[in-house]
């Protein structure tokens, strides 16, 4: 199949990108072809966001969307910020808080809802949008640049043999394909590799994000409420933090967000969270509701300077698959649809000239134009700061944004990828973790099927070792099995053979895509591929 663009994502950045393509064609009276591929088993199946959004960028897209019924429609009304001990909170006064933690004119939304109204409005305009079939691999012409993608086969059994089911993948050709795959994308990942993307970026960091949708008692919510938290149950070493959005209908999204550069292979994130949960500031709004959904999604923190070289022959990288996201900010939906909207402009002023296949440099250079570029190197230090502890980390961050203005002559760096940071066990204590209630607290089964996730079980493993002895002979061995932690879905466990020899099964139906496996496995031996169309979680209103 041929198109003018091919975008791969169906989240924020490549909805916009879509919707931007269509508009320039309206715009100019002319035809463009294009498409969109989603894994999810429908746009918004697999987006989780926390979310507070700031609109800035949708006011660009679509100046009318509050007619147009957008799902923004819980404003912020106050920002909290706490410091947690064990079982006090310390709250920030408001006039002390840096313009990061300042919601004043945003929403709290489900980003799920938000993506799905995109779809919806793409497709008035005419873009084609296949969901169910992942991008799974990339298609180079003869001269080494992208000429687009082929989505999976379908119906191939667990022996990869094919099924009576079997239907073979698409090719889809372009001029330019845009990759919006969100964090850490497969296809993204690959392109790094192959072209040399970062190779003069400083390494990309990451965070783990959790979250849970409440519904809780009426008498204690409050629409529009923002409250974030730093401190326990992490020590003041380890980078993390909370957030508890109160949205509509009684519900509170309520969720914790972990670096993946932590060092005590013992950390479980899913633990911690559900440990955040017991104390006495946030169980107050929890207890006696009830949670109706589970999710996790690692993301980019860092920033600016490790942004990668943003395109190449024949496409470019969006959103959250570069790494857009501000971590100071703990927002990325804007960065993605303004990068989206950059990434389509060039894109179509490329096509309108009659070229194809080579570097869209309009693209980067506009983000260097941009309120975005603005904004993000203003906030260019703070992963970096509040990787040196709690404490030291606030107390930067609070002069470069607060005394400073976010205009300090000095830029720090990230010297070790996540994966790097993992000590041996030996080195470090174990933690131990309370056993769930049920009720406050829960363990990753129920969690997972909370997510409602599925795979078709009768398909090769989307997820595979490069080696099969290493999770026993190194990372069991020296790490004391951390696949077992760092996962928040269940998906690895350490079990015994019938000659009492340990290994690592891994149980991929559980999965809920989050990729958290693919950046913190010590040794780097976890291949995380697209499983077969529609698989994973399917979120409503996260």
């Amino acid at each position: 199949m041929e198109y003018d663009v091919v975008i791969v994502g169906g989240g924020p950045a490549g909805l916009s990108a879509a919707i931007r393509l269509k508009q320039l064609a309206q715009q100019k009276g002319v035809e463009i072809g294009v498409c969109v591929l989603e894994k999810g088993s429908e746009i918004g199946a697999h987006i989780l966001s926390g979310a507070v959004m700031d609109p800035r960028a949708l006011d660009e897209l679509i100046p009318d969307w509050k007619e147009q019924g957008a799902p923004l429609t819980v404003p912020v009304t106050e920002d909290r910020f706490l410091f947690l001990s064990e079982t006090g909170a310390k709250a920030v006064p408001n006039w002390a808080l840096s313009d990061n933690f300042r919601n004043h004119g945003n929403y709290v939304v489900s980003l799920a809802n938000v993506t799905r109204w995109l779809g919806a409005q793409a497709e008035a305009l005419g873009v084609e949008i296949f969901p169910g079939f992942p991008a799974a691999e990339i298609l180079y012409g003869d001269d080494g640049s992208v000429k687009g993608v082929a989505t999976g086969d379908m119906g191939i059994g667990k022996n990869g043999e094919p099924t009576e089911n079997f239907q073979r993948g698409m090719e889809l050709h372009a001029k330019y394909t845009l990759f919006c795959e969100g964090c850490r994308g497969h296809l993204g990942r690959q392109l790094n590799e192959r072209l040399g993307l970062s190779e003069h970026s400083n390494p990309q960091v990451y965070g783990l994000g959790i979250k849970e949708l409440w519904e809780i008692d009426p008498s204690k919510h409050r629409p529009g409420l923002v409250i974030h938290t730093a401190g326990w149950p992490l020590n003041q070493s380890t980078y993390g933090g909370s957030f508890l959005y109160h949205t509509d209908n009684n519900q509170v999204m309520v969720g914790f967000v972990v670096g993946l550069g932590y060092t005590n292979p013992y950390l479980s994130p899913f633990e911690e969270f559900q440990r955040y949960k017991t104390h006495p500031a946030i169980r107050a709004y929890l207890e006696g509701g009830k949670r109706v959904s589970y999710g996790a999604r690692a993301i980019t923190a860092g920033g600016l300077v490790s942004l990668p070289k943003l395109v190449f022959p024949g496409g470019a990288l969006v959103g959250d698959d570069a790494g857009f996201l501000n971590a100071s900010r703990i927002k990325g939906s804007h960065a993605a649809i303004k990068t989206g909207m950059l990434a389509a402009e060039a894109a179509f002023d490329a096509v309108r000239a009659g070229r194809q296949n080579d570097e869209l440099t309009a693209y980067p250079e506009a983000f260097r134009r941009s309120w975005l570029y603005e904004e993000l190197h203003k906030a260019r230090n703070f992963k970096q700061w509040m990787s040196k502890g709690l404490y030291l980390g606030t107390l930067m961050v609070g002069i470069e944004q607060k005394l400073l203005g976010g205009k300090m002559p000095w830029t720090l760096r990230h010297r070790h990828r996540d994966h790097e940071k993992l000590r041996a066990a030996a080195q470090c204590k174990p933690i131990g973790y309370p056993k769930p209630d049920g009720k406050l607290t829960f363990d990753r089964p129920s969690s997972v099927f909370m997510s409602n996730t599925n795979h078709e079980e009768n398909q090769p493993a989307h997820l595979s070792l490069k080696d099969a002895s290493v999770p026993v002979t190194v990372n069991l061995r020296t790490y004391a099995g951390p696949e077992e932690r760092f996962c928040p879905a269940g998906v690895y466990e350490y079990v015994k053979n019938e000659r009492d020899e340990d290994r690592l099964q891994i149980n991929a139906q559980n999965c809920v895509h989050c990729k958290t496996c693919d950046i913190k496995d010590p040794t780097q031996n976890i291949v995380w591929v697209t499983p077969e169309g529609g698989g994973g979680p399917n979120y409503p209103n996260m």
